[in-house]
C-alpha cells in the first residue's frame, strides 16, 4: 500500500493550462483554496514588484536520509544540488522568493547551514507552464512537473514527470533515472510558523530522504 499523499499523478490528471491559471489559486481551485489558513494563501498569492523579496527564516528540524537517498542526493549535484546531501538536525536554514524576471514563476534560494561546515544553496524557479500547470526548474535543463493540491489544510507538491529541457526541446526522463516520487508540504503551525517537509520515496526502495524544517516570515 502507498502512504498517503506520495502516490504520483501524471500530468494528464492535472488541471488546465497555464494560460488559464497563472496563480496557485488557480491551480488548487477556489473550493481547496478557502481551505487553506489564510497565512498559506497570503504567501502563496502574494505579488512581490520587481527587486522585492520575501524571506522566511528557520531551521531544520530533522533530516533522515537512506543510502540510495544519499546516493541520489549525489548524482543530483549535476543539476546543482536540489535535495539533502547530508541527515542534518537543528540547523539554520533561510528561504528567499522573489519574482521571476518574465513574470511567470518565482526563484527560490534555500540556503542551510549545518555548524562547523558550509551552507548547501539550492536554487530553483517555479514557472507557471507544463502540462500540469507548474514546473520547478533546478540547473542543467532538469526540471519536474509538479501537481498542486490542498489536502489535510496543507499545500502540497508532488511531482508528476522528470524532464531535461535542451535547447528547445523538452525532454521525458524515465523514471527509473529519477529519485522517485517527490512530495513537498506547507502545512500552518502554531505560534506563527510553518512547517516545509520534503519527501522522496522511490519506487525500489521506498522512502529515501524525508526532511522537516519550520520557518517564519521575516519581511
Amino acid at each position: 500500500m502507498r502512504r498517503q499523499g506520495l502516490v504520483r499523478r501524471r500530468p494528464s490528471e492535472g488541471p488546465a493550462s497555464p494560460a488559464k491559471h497563472g496563480s496557485f489559486r488557480g491551480l488548487v481551485g477556489e473550493a481547496a483554496w478557502r481551505r487553506l489558513p489564510r497565512p498559506v494563501r497570503a504567501r502563496f498569492e502574494r505579488e512581490l514588484s520587481p527587486g522585492e523579496s520575501a524571506v522566511f527564516v528557520g531551521e531544520v528540524a530533522e533530516t533522515r536520509i537512506t543510502f540510495v537517498g544519499r546516493l541520489w542526493a549525489q548524482v543530483a549535484r549535476l543539476a546543482g544540488s536540489p535535495l539533502p546531501l547530508r541527515a542534518i538536525t537543528r540547523a539554520a536554514a533561510v528561504v528567499v522568493v522573489t519574482e521571476d524576471a518574465d513574470r511567470r514563476g518565482q526563484a527560490w534560494t534555500r540556503l542551510y547551514h549545518e555548524s562547523g561546515g558550509l551552507p548547501q544553496v539550492i536554487r530553483s524557479t517555479k514557472r507557471f507552464a507544463g502540462p500540469t500547470g507548474l514546473e520547478e526548474c533546478v540547473g542543467a535543463g532538469v526540471g519536474m512537473a509538479l501537481v498542486a493540491s490542498v489536502e489535510d489544510r496543507a499545500m502540497v507538491f508532488r511531482s508528476a514527470e522528470y524532464f531535461w529541457r535542451v535547447g528547445g526541446w523538452r525532454l521525458h526522463i524515465p523514471d527509473w533515472l529519477t529519485p522517485g516520487c517527490i512530495a513537498v508540504i506547507h502545512r500552518e503551525e502554531r505560534q506563527g510558523r510553518f512547517s516545509f517537509t520534503l519527501i522522496v520515496v522511490h519506487p525500489l526502495f521506498g522512502e529515501t530522504i524525508r526532511q522537516v524544517a519550520f520557518f517564519r516570515d521575516a519581511l
